[in-house]
């Protein structure tokens, strides 16, 4: 890595709503724009939310307000092999991927990736 340069992060998030192409939509404009990597969010949804978690009020407003937190970020989550799909994706884009763990299985899933950077709670490890 080259430390005298900047460093540019696509933060997509989950702004995918859980689509695999839209992932990949949100790879190509993070390319397109000059990004040097897009980062993504890794989790089991329920190793994250309580089954007792309520929605905020804009998520009632946004989503179905009958479903659970919980089902609301279930439909987020990205599994194994469409991890490993975007990574590729990445590859062939030339462009990173990161993504943020939220447990420890997702940590693993990464490592296994072989990202070069992780984004932990508001901190790098390279």
């Amino acid at each position: 890595m080259n430390y005298n340069k900047t460093f540019i992060i696509a933060k997509a998030g989950v702004n995918h709503n859980g689509s695999l192409e839209l992932a990949k939509k949100l790879i190509d404009i993070a390319a397109e724009a000059g990004a040097d990597a897009v980062k993504f969010q890794t989790f089991k949804a329920e190793k994250s939310i309580s089954i007792h978690a309520q929605k905020a009020g804009y998520q009632k407003q946004t989503t179905d307000a009958s479903e659970s937190q919980l089902d609301m970020v279930r439909k987020l989550e990205l599994d194994e092999a469409a991890h490993e799909e975007l990574f590729a994706y990445c590859c062939s884009m030339d462009i990173q991927f990161l993504s943020t763990p939220f447990d420890l299985d997702s940590i693993d899933l990464l490592n296994k990736l072989g990202l070069k950077i992780d984004k932990i709670s508001g901190s790098w490890r390279y």
